[in-house]
């Protein structure tokens, strides 16, 4: 396929890098970090790499009709440090944000202060060289990093999510900056995220969820599955009364150490999702317990679920090989966002959500 790589984009000079770090600062081009340059060498690497036209259409926001042209995506992808291979799982993971179902301009433009969570499966995992072992939610490898970086650019200097702009969150967090995370499939004989939600377990896909931030819990002092994920529905029951009682898309991360008791035991992803779904759940006067006894009301027997089905919920096999430590994701604001999945190279018809 021959592109013409025609790039439309202001052209602009700098005397050296410094001065380029500065202008990008002052234009709010930044998320505080230092920025790659985007020259059209480096730009024009990404589009042939993914074999897009500058002006290929990746999406447009549902909202406020805004376009995302493969050009614009690229120039931030370039300062975010992405390599031009690392593109196609930007571009996957914004074509899942834009989505209906994601509903992208509720969880950027909230005050509750969500990020969004990258899951990214299959093969291209190792070719762009991601960990899902030491370190899996925090800065793990390059590829991660970058590419949640890259959605996050995206949205400032395409979107306007900047804060106090679009962008209104109350605190954040920091996975606001990068939150991508790539599942530990070598290790596990569980079918990755990606793989359950499409249905083909080769498959090379991004999963975006609207997220707040990683809850770690600990539990070292048993091997039975369903005492070990009580610890884990101990800390979803938190986050409803302390945070968000509203049901939705979930996810938990299970590492090594903790994964070998279920597979000791035979568990499945459906089967924990299946405990989970049936354990996860509040009455509304346990919100008298946090501060929160106003608005118990006349309904202090009503039941909340966590999830509004198993399937809701997302298990994700990563991080270190030692530790009995786990982590809950909650949802942002419950079913008001849907977890999307897409295959990367694949049309918007193959999204699931």
């Amino acid at each position: 396929m021959a592109l013409s790589l025609d790039l439309r984009s202001r052209r602009l000079d700098f005397d050296d890098v410094a001065a380029f770090q500065e202008f990008a600062h002052a234009n709010n081009w930044s998320d505080g970090l230092p920025v790659v340059p985007p020259t059209a060498e480096a730009v024009a690497a990404c589009l042939t790499w993914s074999l897009m036209e500058p002006d290929h259409l990746i999406g447009v926001e549902p909202v406020r009709q805004r376009a995302l042209t493969a050009e614009k995506v690229a120039i931030n992808a370039v300062m975010a440090g992405c390599l031009p291979q690392h593109f196609p799982v930007v571009v996957t993971a914004l074509t899942a944000m834009l989505s209906e179902p994601f509903n992208l301009h509720g969880p950027t433009a909230s005050t509750g202060g969500c990020g969004v969570l990258l899951i990214v499966n299959g093969p291209i995992r190792n070719e762009l060289g991601m960990s899902g072992t030491f370190n899996a939610l925090g800065p793990s490898d390059r590829a991660s990093t970058s590419i949640g970086r890259a959605v996050r650019l995206v949205l400032g200097n395409l979107l306007e999510v900047r804060p106090g702009e679009i962008d209104r969150s109350t605190f954040g967090h920091p996975g606001k900056i990068s939150y991508c995370i790539a599942e530990d499939e070598e290790n596990t004989p569980w079918l990755s995220v990606a793989a359950e939600r499409l249905g083909d377990p080769y498959v090379s896909a991004v999963t975006a969820v609207a997220s707040m931030a990683p809850r770690q819990l600990m539990n070292e002092w048993t091997t039975e599955p369903t005492e070990i994920l009580d610890t884990f529905v101990a800390e979803i029951k938190a986050n409803m009364t302390h945070y968000s009682i509203w049901s939705g898309n979930y996810a938990i991360v299970i590492p090594p150490q903790l994964r070998q008791h279920f597979d000791a035991a035979g568990w499945t992803k459906a089967d924990i999702r299946a405990y989970v779904f049936e354990k996860a759940r509040v009455r509304r006067d346990e919100w008298a317990a946090c501060g929160k006894a106003a608005i118990v009301g006349d309904q202090p027997d009503r039941e909340y679920l966590a999830l509004p089905d198993p399937d809701h919920l997302l298990v994700i096999a990563a991080g270190g090989p030692a530790g009995g430590f786990g982590a809950v994701i909650p949802p942002w604001l419950g079913t008001r966002s849907h977890a999307v999945t897409t295959a990367i190279g694949a049309c918007v018809d193959c999204e699931v959500p």
